[in-house]
């Protein structure tokens, strides 16, 4: 059996592409997910996949995966213009992320946030999220059974991380690390370390995912990590969408690639020998992401959980985690299959 822990990013509706890689993923009877941090999206499959694993093993991890994203298909969004509807099945993602950054009803909603609060609703604000997180259940997310779950906030107040672990985690910790400050209210609740009503932001500002809560010594030392943010984009944005999508990018990598980072500079301090062996853990990275396919969408698209670009994003998951397997499945529980030498080079 190799044992492997998941850093699940987030990314809004683009987060049925890491369902798909965990679809592909627990067929694998050789490989026990041991450990999961996700942020956002990456949390919510998280929660749902170690739910299902607690009620039902892996058919049960699948089976509660496709609940979680036939209601997120479920909900509408008044960006997405209802003719969208009906071409969008013969659409590429391209397309569909053209087609809703450029459409009348997305401009005016994306200028909107900009110009407003999500306060401005008073009484009657909603965060849509709400009852498709409600809906999970909490006593098998926090339970014992299945994977070590972790989830990241970034706490208002301080601008620091917050991990949520174990009993700690329920719908206000689920819906804070996904909570954008320009589309919702900041998720707010009594934080038992502080002792102080805290309100929380998206996680992915300061961790997406964090990876520290995987470095444990009873956990495994191989960490694939689910990508959703296209690292690199070899133009360079000009519309006003191109430039936003690339900034918000941008600012979701950051933190990931900061972690990575010190990971690289630890795994050459343990090669030289100048730091002893044991004294620091020796990472085993992986990654799994199909930069080609998130660089036709957008930040549109991460808010629009469209039916058929949701399940076009499985599919695409799907495939990422066989090809993965294929290239490297030998190297887990062994060695990194990334570079980071090359990557920070």
């Amino acid at each position: 059996m190799i044992r492997i822990n998941l850093a699940l990013q987030g990314g809004g509706a683009h987060g049925a592409y890491t369902w798909g890689v965990l679809d592909r993923l627990l067929e694998e009877e050789e490989i026990e997910i041991a450990g999961i941090s996700g942020a956002s999206a990456g949390a919510l499959n998280g929660a749902a996949l170690k739910a299902g694993y607690a009620a039902g093993g892996r058919e049960g991890a699948r089976e509660a995966l496709d609940r979680l994203w036939s209601r997120m298909g479920a909900l509408t969004d008044l960006r997405l213009p209802a003719w969208m509807a009906g071409v969008m099945p013969m659409a590429s993602p391209g397309h569909i992320a053209e087609a809703v950054e450029y459409s009348l009803a997305w401009t005016v909603a994306d200028a909107l946030s900009h110009a407003t609060s999500p306060y401005i609703y008073g009484p009657f604000y909603r965060n849509p999220l709400r009852a498709v997180v409600a809906g999970l259940d909490y006593e098998k997310v926090c339970g014992e059974a299945g994977p070590e779950l972790h989830i990241c906030a970034t706490n208002v107040r301080t601008g620091k991380i917050r991990v949520f672990t174990g009993a700690e985690i329920g719908t206000d910790q689920i819906l804070a690390s996904a909570c954008l400050p320009n589309l919702f209210q900041a998720v707010e609740f009594e934080d038992l370390k502080t002792g102080k009503v805290e309100a929380f932001w998206d996680g992915g500002y300061t961790g997406n995912p964090a990876l520290f809560p995987l470095f444990g010594r009873h956990l495994p030392d191989d960490i694939v990590i689910v990508s959703l943010n296209p690292m690199v984009r070899d133009h360079v944005p000009v519309s006003p969408q191109q430039i936003q999508n690339r900034v918000n990018e941008i600012s979701f990598n950051s933190s990931l690639l900061r972690e990575l980072r010190a990971i690289s500079f630890v795994q050459r301090l343990l090669a030289s020998e100048t730091l002893e062996r044991g004294m620091m853990k020796d990472v085993n990275v992986h990654l799994i992401s199909d930069d080609a396919l998130m660089s036709e969408l957008s930040v549109a698209t991460k808010l629009v959980p469209n039916p058929f670009l949701l399940g076009r994003l499985k599919e695409a998951g799907r495939a990422s985690a066989d090809a993965f397997l294929a290239a490297h499945g030998e190297k887990l529980g062994q060695q990194s299959s990334v570079d980071l030498v090359e990557m920070f080079g």
